[in-house]
């Protein structure tokens, strides 16, 4: 089906929390089978994150449903030896591994990429990692928080007043996620793939990537960059101003685009003011242009803006709660949202948001939704040749 470009593809996840789940969020998505490796008893921290305390009782909690639908769970005791003999019997019959355990770790489990090419010597295994693989950083623990820091999001995210700020969502984990399923399918694409393939991905080194305006701007220009709380550092007017109801954001970047602007606002005379004619004039004089749209924009609320705006092919929205962005028309006509009934060990339905894209025409959905722990290994053992008595001895070892 062209939903599922992935079919047939196996992987592997070994990851916790945030960075590798949502890589192999994105794979399930495609059709990969994914199978979810987890620890027995516990499982991924996520499944204890979230706001639902109930769900987090349960060990379903709202951060695990977000970003693992479409997997089935096997619980495997890693520092078992009979454990270690799962892995590599389910490594055997896969395409891809996916782990984000600090550097070294899978080595002294005995369990690392040299061991697994021997069992698959086509194996694409992918590390994320906070910093990498190696380098004088490679050893320390990481969340999004600290990649946010080190990268430097914090410090131009805010204002002068408010820098550095945090951006207000897992920014850098979900960067990171995103880099490792890019670097797996392009690795997967690959034609007539002979050998194995190791994947060292950098959240820090993701996260840098993505900022490569203002890293060049810097590097290029010897521009260091400042925080510019919600203006734009390309253009002007480029940013978020106040109207007589709420935020609106305007992008009017083009010379036309801003002319255009003037005119509906009834600011003709902006247009040939000496301040404002030229886009590095108006970057120059900033502050004094908001205040005369502002001033202008206090007659009507930021909905009638909008409308006004939009009609006349200026770029603008309404700066939206996520309540309200969720609510809009265009988001249930494109599909995002994903539902599941009656989800397994929840007893209730739930809602998650899909891949943002569409193949076909058709956005990509996972065949079932997030799995409870443990709950196909004895399927799934029962796949690799394991007998009922096998299994049931696997159980009792605690090796799963």
């Amino acid at each position: 089906m062209a939903q599922t470009p992935l079919a047939g593809v196996k992987i592997l996840d070994l990851t916790n929390v945030l960075a590798g789940p949502f890589c192999c969020h994105q794979l399930a998505h495609m059709g990969a089978d994914v199978i979810k490796v987890e620890v027995p008893g516990s499982g991924d921290l996520a499944r204890k994150l979230g706001a639902s305390p109930g769900l987090n009782e349960v060990n379903m909690g709202v951060s695990f449903l977000a970003q693992n639908a479409g997997k089935r769970s096997i619980t495997i005791n890693l520092k078992t030896k009979s454990g270690k003999q799962v892995l590599k019997k389910l490594v055997r019959r896969a395409d891809v591994l996916v782990e984000n355990f600090r550097p070294g770790v899978m080595e002294r489990l005995g369990v690392g990429y040299k061991t697994l090419i021997g069992e698959n010597p086509k194996l694409i295994y992918c590390a994320i990692s906070g910093f990498g693989q190696d380098g004088p950083l490679r050893n320390l623990p990481a969340y999004d928080q600290i990649i946010q820091g080190m990268s430097g999001i914090m410090s131009i995210t805010g204002d002068a007043n408010s820098a550095p700020l945090r951006a207000g969502y897992p920014v850098a984990d979900t960067i990171g996620g995103m880099t490792a399923a890019f670097a797996i399918t392009a690795q997967l694409a690959v034609p007539e793939r002979k050998g194995p393939c190791f994947l060292d991905i950098s959240l820090l080194e993701s996260a840098l990537s993505t900022m490569g305006w203002v890293v060049s701007n810097f590097l290029i220009a010897g521009k260091i960059p400042a925080p510019m709380g919600n203006d734009n550092f390309t253009a002007s007017p480029s940013g978020t101003f106040k109207t007589g109801d709420g935020l609106i954001n305007i992008a009017a970047n083009k010379q036309q685009q801003f002319e255009e602007l003037c005119r509906i606002v009834k600011l003709d005379r902006l247009i040939t003011d000496p301040r404002f004619a030229t886009r590095q004039a108006r970057l120059e004089n900033r502050k004094g242009l908001n205040a005369e749209l502002e001033n202008v924009l206090a007659a009507k609320p930021a909905a009638r803006w909008c409308a006004l705006l939009q009609a006349a092919g200026i770029p603008s929205g309404e700066v939206l709660s996520l309540p309200e962005a969720l609510a809009q028309p265009q988001i249930a006509r494109r599909g995002l949202i994903e539902n599941f009934d009656n989800v397994p060990g929840l007893q209730q339905d739930i809602r998650i948001a899909a891949p943002g894209f569409k193949i076909d025409g058709r956005s990509p959905r996972a065949a079932t939704p997030p799995p409870q722990l443990g709950a196909h290994t004895r399927k799934i053992l029962s796949g690799l040749g394991y007998t009922p008595q096998e299994i049931a001895a696997l159980f009792e070892e605690g090796a799963v």
